[in-house]
């Protein structure tokens, strides 16, 4: 709150830089026909919902299968959204500026499961394997195509990107610095 009237004030009076930010476009398919899609910022995530067990899911990318999951889900992240769950579920930080995606398990069973980066020409799609179960999609922490099936998914980087007002001094690094406590060791280590 503190920081609302200078931010404010830098926007007025042009002080701010845009930053691009890369979008995913996530699409309920049936029948190679697109029913429902979402733009999402940070992450799209398919998971088990409230159910106390593994899913299974199969990825494909480009129409070419991948491999198939066990797990309690999965995180396609952006760049934007790889600091979120992604960093949490043990997938990589990814610069804001990069167009790539990242696919994240989420506790798989197999430990070769590892999270991938695709470039921005790719397109993934998750199927699931077991009848009956629906699993719960959410778009950036909220729930989307609720009812009915789900799956297939197609999820790939949207054309279009979306551009935020950063103010002056906005550092990226910096605030994965404070956050992450990156040095805080050395700090420590030097009496700080």
């Amino acid at each position: 709150a503190e920081e609302l009237y200078p931010a404010l004030e830098a926007v007025l009076e042009g002080r701010t830089t845009v930053d691009e930010r890369v979008l995913l476009q996530v699409e309920r398919v049936h029948n190679d026909e697109v029913l429902t899609h979402q733009w999402v910022l940070n992450e799209a995530v398919v998971h088990k919902g409230t159910l106390a067990r593994m899913i299974e899911l199969e990825l494909y990318i480009d129409g070419s299968f991948v491999c198939r999951y066990r797990a309690d889900g999965l995180i396609v992240a952006t760049p934007t959204g790889s600091t979120a769950y992604n960093l949490s579920a043990g997938g990589p930080l990814i610069h804001p500026h990069a167009r790539v995606l990242a696919l994240t398990p989420i506790c798989p069973h197999t430990l070769t499961n590892r999270s991938v980066i695709f470039s921005e020409e790719t397109r993934l799609e998750v199927r699931g394997l077991e009848e009956g179960l629906v699993p719960t999609v959410s778009c950036d922490g909220q729930p989307c195509f609720e009812g009915g099936k789900v799956l297939p998914l197609g999820i790939a980087l949207e054309a279009r990107t979306l551009a935020l007002l950063q103010p002056p001094g906005h550092s990226h690094f910096k605030i994965l610095r404070d956050k992450l406590r990156w040095g805080e060791e050395t700090r420590v280590a030097n009496g700080e």
